[in-house]
């Protein structure tokens, strides 16, 4: 399993390297630059070409990118061309604020998958299956953003129960702060929960056709106990499976709901990077949601690995 296991992390390691590469020569095609952006369409050529050194981007594309990669390499992500700040200190406060509303979201839509999940294994068939099923694949195929614009229709514009933006002050009071989140933890608690419920769902049927189980229903045994006591603990490593790959998910699902949430969180400092071209500090910030994409994907892959002895034979 050893092997196995390292040669995913090897992979991850390359993902990594290949997202590096298209997201700086990505950002390099872009038009225009920092120097532009900071001094305006008034600016000569003069100050534009003083300050392109200044920042080096004067320097060829490729030898930027390894200086680049280096420094990441070795932690220092850098000096942010919009305001000369380090990208460390611009980080800091939005990857935390990003951590809350990602682990506020985990700890709802996870155990609120499986219960769901479990439910509609336990009475297949029923209106409770039949609605959760329906439900669960409607959402999967709508997009955040759509989702997120009718809960604002619904909850803001109509109702006027949550505010519409994300805003806190930094004053807030545990209710305040619940409040001013509502909206997009809602969003991202649908969005996720929809995909991992079915896959329950799913998992758990699929343990049921095991000829065990059957001889457990000829015995007489009680559905709820199958389920609970044998179906669950077989089924739990496929379920991990997909709840790893659904928080993965979830990294890109930040994005849009900060955006459309104004959320002061690394996904709307990623966006603002790209509206004022400071590219380093949108490397960056990719470079972390990437990372933590391939983290969450390792752990799936483990998680399956360990769950499953077949998996673990050499091919």
């Amino acid at each position: 399993m050893g092997p196995m296991i390292f040669r995913r992390i090897v992979i991850g390691f390359i993902t990594l390297w290949v997202v590096s590469v298209i997201v700086f020569f990505g950002l390099s095609i872009l038009p225009g630059d920092a120097a532009a952006i900071q001094l305006g369409q008034a600016a000569t050529e003069e100050s534009l070409a003083a300050l392109r050194a200044q920042l080096g981007l004067d320097r060829p594309a490729y030898i930027r990118y390894f200086t680049w990669l280096g420094g990441m390499a070795t932690g220092d992500m850098g000096i942010s061309n919009a305001g000369g700040a380090t990208i460390a200190s611009l980080i800091d406060f939005r990857l935390i604020k990003t951590l809350e509303l990602g682990g506020i979201v985990a700890v709802i839509s996870v155990p609120l998958s499986i219960f769901l999940g479990l439910a509609a294994a336990m009475y297949p068939g029923t209106w409770l299956d039949r609605i959760l099923t329906f439900g669960t694949m409607s959402l999967v195929a709508v997009p955040e953003f759509l989702i997120a614009t009718f809960l604002v229709l619904i909850f803001a514009v109509k109702l006027q129960w949550m505010p519409s933006i994300a805003y806190m002050s930094g004053g807030e009071s545990l209710w305040e702060w619940l409040h001013a989140l509502a909206m997009p933890i809602l969003t991202l608690v649908i969005v996720v929960s929809a995909q991992m419920i079915r896959m329950t769902r799913a998992g758990i049927l699929n343990v049921m056709n095991s000829p065990y189980i059957e001889m457990a229903i000829l015995k007489g045994v009680a559905r709820k106990r199958i389920i609970l006591r044998h179906a669950l603990f077989n089924a739990i490593g496929p379920i991990i499976n997909v709840i790893a790959l659904n928080l993965a998910y979830l990294v890109s699902g930040v994005v849009i709901v900060e955006t459309i949430f104004a959320y002061s969180g690394l996904a709307k400092l990623m966006i603002d990077g790209v509206q004022t071209r400071d590219f380093p500090l949108v490397q960056a910030c990719a470079m972390i949601f990437c990372g933590t994409y391939v983290l969450l994907l390792l752990t799936a892959d483990i998680g399956a690995i360990l769950s499953n002895p077949r998996l673990r034979k050499p091919k």
